[in-house]
């Protein structure tokens, strides 16, 4: 799958998040974040159920307010320029808003005239062939696997190249092979220089696509690194007498239960 580059009007972070904070009447969800993602990079926001990661993406993709703090998307802020936010970005939420009674090549289509562009047909094609969709294209969406259907979610997003993308919970539900499909899709896509922040509950997700990562609990950001270096948190150990180095997993529960206990 060979992506071209999106396209971009700034030189500095894709996002930049300072001091966000969100509360639901008495329940305080985000007490702080801070956090930046560089362009053309995978951001991986990792946190267990109800830690934030949703509300974060609601509020970077301008579906929801912050109480406080500020965010700038593509070099826009998303309270001030809410509308170039929006035209900046792509967001896929946990499950795939594709019409199963249409084709594939209709479900791109669609989007296509939506968003006003020209010759939808030759985009909905082009996309086809860079998701590996072409001989399904044709087929009803209610006849894909569920990787199929991922990846036709995420081209979906792709109409009118986005430099930014959010995915949320990007894999949830779906088999082994499937998740393998995406992961290679959402690899491709950081290559061409699309910027993507994935928010997941899944480790060994994390740890296989992202370039940094972020550990949301109890909102706020409790560390926020590459894999080496949050790795590097924790001492090897030693398991007859060789070394082992710590996992991902491993650091999530150091920290987590750390901060739990504080």
């Amino acid at each position: 799958m060979n992506i071209p580059p999106a396209t971009s009007q700034a030189q500095g972070p894709a996002i930049l998040v300072r001091g966000l904070e969100k509360s639901y009447q008495q329940l305080r969800v985000l007490r702080g974040v801070d956090f930046e993602v560089a362009r053309g990079s995978i951001f991986a926001l990792l946190g267990s159920n109800g830690a934030g990661k949703t509300t974060v993406v609601r509020i970077l993709s301008t579906l929801l307010k912050t109480d406080a703090g500020t965010a700038r998307v593509n070099d826009f802020d998303v309270a001030a320029q809410a509308a170039d936010v929006r035209r900046s970005i792509s967001l896929t939420g946990q499950f795939a808003a594709v019409d199963e009674i249409l084709s594939g090549r209709e479900n791109l289509v669609l989007v296509a005239r939506l968003r006003r562009l020209k010759d939808p047909g030759a985009i909905a094609d082009d996309l086809l062939r860079r998701f590996s969709l072409t001989e399904a294209g044709a087929r009803r969406v209610a006849t894909y696997s569920g990787g199929m259907r991922r990846r036709l979610d995420i081209a979906m997003s792709l109409i009118g190249n986005p430099p930014v993308i959010f995915l949320d919970e990007p894999t949830a539900g779906l088999d082994p092979q499937a998740r393998i499909e995406v992961w290679q899709s959402l690899r491709e896509l950081a290559e061409g220089g699309t910027t993507v922040l994935l928010t997941t509950q899944y480790l060994d997700e994390a740890e296989q696509l992202a370039d940094r990562i972020a550990i949301l609990h109890q909102g706020r950001i409790i560390v926020n690194g590459t894999l080496a270096e949050l790795k590097r948190l924790l001492p090897p150990a030693k398991v007859e007498y060789i070394e082992k180095q710590p996992s991902l997993e491993d650091v999530f529960l150091a920290v987590v239960g750390r901060t739990g206990q504080a």
